[in-house]
């Protein structure tokens, strides 16, 4: 039964994959992990000139716990508890 448990806990694991979003010049936008193409874990998203403009986890699709908004400066603007989700809408990204 444990071995089974191993096996199926390796499977998820390997569905998770990495993540990266450009903008049209070649910037990146957002970084994080898809499992499919549902967001889970740590998100990052930038502006064009590279500085850290939002970041938060999510739970499969979800938008959890504290997401913070930056400055242009790379300061702290807000920080925003979605208190075990924003209203349940699941988020998903487009695999292109």
């Amino acid at each position: 039964m444990i071995d089974q448990l191993v096996v199926q806990m390796q499977h998820i694991k390997e569905n998770i994959e990495a993540f990266t979003q450009y903008h049209k010049d070649g910037s990146v936008w957002a970084k994080g992990q898809v499992k499919g193409n549902v967001p889970v874990g740590y998100w990052q998203w930038f502006r064009k000139d590279g500085t850290l403009m939002r970041s938060g986890h999510f739970e499969d699709g979800v938008p959890v716990s504290e997401w913070t908004t930056y400055d242009k400066s790379g300061h702290v603007y807000k920080v925003t508890d979605k208190k075990g989700g924003n209203s349940g809408e699941r988020t998903t990204v487009a695999l292109d």
